[in-house]
Parts: C-alpha cells; sequence; structure tokens
C-alpha cells in the first residue's frame, strides 16, 4: 500500500513540476516583441537587430518544442504511461525524470537516437513519438 502511495505522490510532483514549467513556457510571450523588425537608417544597427531577431526566433523554437514535450508529458500522466520509455517500454529512471521530467526516452535510448541522427533529428522523434 505504501509503495502505491508513493507512486501516486511521485506522479503529483511529476505532474506539478510539469504544470509549472508548462505554465512558464506559455508565459514566455516578451520574447515575441524582439522579433518585430524595425527599419534602421543605420545599416550596423540593421545588422545587430536582425542578429538579435535570429536569436530570438531560436530561443522562441527551443521553447516551443519543449512546450509540446511537457504537453506530451502531461498527456502520458493522464494516459497511464508516464515514466515509461517510448521506445524500448523500459522504466524511465527516477533520476532521469527529475532531471527531465517531460523525457519520453530512457537514457540510453536517448543516446543511440543522438549518436545515430542528427540533432535536431532526436528532437523531432521525441515530439512525433509523443
Amino acid at each position: 500500500m505504501k509503495q502505491t502511495e508513493s507512486a501516486h505522490d511521485d506522479l503529483d510532483r511529476f505532474q506539478a513540476l510539469l504544470e509549472a514549467r508548462m505554465a512558464e513556457l506559455e508565459g514566455g510571450v516578451s520574447l515575441r516583441d524582439s522579433i518585430a523588425i524595425e527599419p534602421s537608417p543605420d545599416q550596423i544597427e540593421e545588422i545587430q537587430r536582425a542578429s538579435e531577431r535570429a536569436l530570438a526566433i531560436c530561443h522562441m523554437d527551443r521553447e516551443s518544442k519543449q512546450l509540446r514535450h511537457v504537453r506530451a508529458a502531461l498527456r502520458r500522466l493522464r494516459e497511464g504511461s508516464f515514466g515509461v520509455c517510448e521506445h524500448c517500454e523500459e522504466p524511465i529512471p527516477p533520476k532521469r525524470l527529475l532531471a527531465i521530467p517531460w523525457a519520453a526516452l530512457c537514457l540510453h535510448c536517448q543516446e543511440i537516437i543522438d549518436r545515430h541522427a542528427a540533432p535536431e533529428a532526436s528532437v523531432d522523434f521525441v515530439s512525433n513519438a509523443a
């Protein structure tokens, strides 16, 4: 009985972590202002703004992907498959879930995918699997 209660408490804790991260990511609207295109008569300033805009877009893209992963993890929590690797179906160690609560793969499967795929492919695999 205690083990079941402990597992339920762990799931509640992961749900709270995921919901907090989701709220944080959804609240990141301030970056949208930094991608606005504002013409400047100074060519150097124009180049700097373009560089800042590109950096802001990369940051927004990364946060958008992470938000999809967090939502997928919350869906797995509701469906009862949270904490199970989507590739090998083995349990994901709690230590990994504490570090990355939205992880969909165990460390072993993630390492294999990272070694055999381009950096974007491992992210796409996780988001497609979710």
